[in-house]
């Protein structure tokens, strides 16, 4: 389920600054929400298997992250620790409280606040609101990965969007959708 890397956005210098790629990422399956605590959730072993492979397919994609945003609760932040080291330049994190099952709007505000100066960022969240972001942002690509995005987005799945007027340009229909990958089950 994956697609190849995307092709250059900025077809000049100016728009070069001002282009932007958010990759969403859903966190890794979890352990049900009976065994514990939502927030202290930690991953289940199909998790902590399909994790790293998320890693990979970032690394051997090219969408590599300048800066993460995570969510604070123990699963995506164990998401993120097992995508990280397949990445050649593994980038900080920040952990955000502000992202932890957070709606679209919010996921919204808080990456054109942290993204500034930054060209690809990796936002590692939760679902419905990282779903419901990535259907609010992608106004154009490929039918059929629109039309994938459109059944929704599975755990440890990434939506690689492209956003030429960056980070305070997260307006409805302005991102591209680039890439959409999932582990296959």
């Amino acid at each position: 389920m994956s697609s190849g890397p995307a092709p250059h956005v900025a077809s000049s210098a100016s728009d070069a600054t001002s282009a932007c790629r958010l990759l969403l990422v859903r966190h890794a399956k979890a352990v049900p929400k009976h065994v514990a605590e939502d927030f202290e959730r930690s991953l289940s072993d199909r998790g902590r298997a399909d994790a790293p492979e998320t890693g990979r397919w970032l690394a051997e994609s090219g969408f590599e992250p300048r800066l993460v945003l995570c969510s604070p609760s123990r699963r995506t932040r164990q998401t993120w620790q097992l995508i990280a080291p397949a990445l050649p330049d593994v980038p900080p994190a920040v952990y955000d409280d502000r992202l932890y099952n957070a709606a679209p709007t919010a996921l919204a505000t808080v990456v054109a606040e942290r993204g500034a100066g930054v060209s690809h960022l990796m936002l590692v969240g939760h679902n419905t609101g990282i779903h419901e972001l990535a259907m609010t942002l992608c106004g154009t690509g490929p039918p059929k990965l629109l039309e994938r995005l459109g059944e929704g987005l599975p755990t440890s799945g990434v939506v690689v969007v492209d956003l030429p007027g960056g980070w305070q340009g997260l307006a409805p229909g302005d991102g591209h959708l680039t890439a959409f990958w999932a582990p296959a089950h």
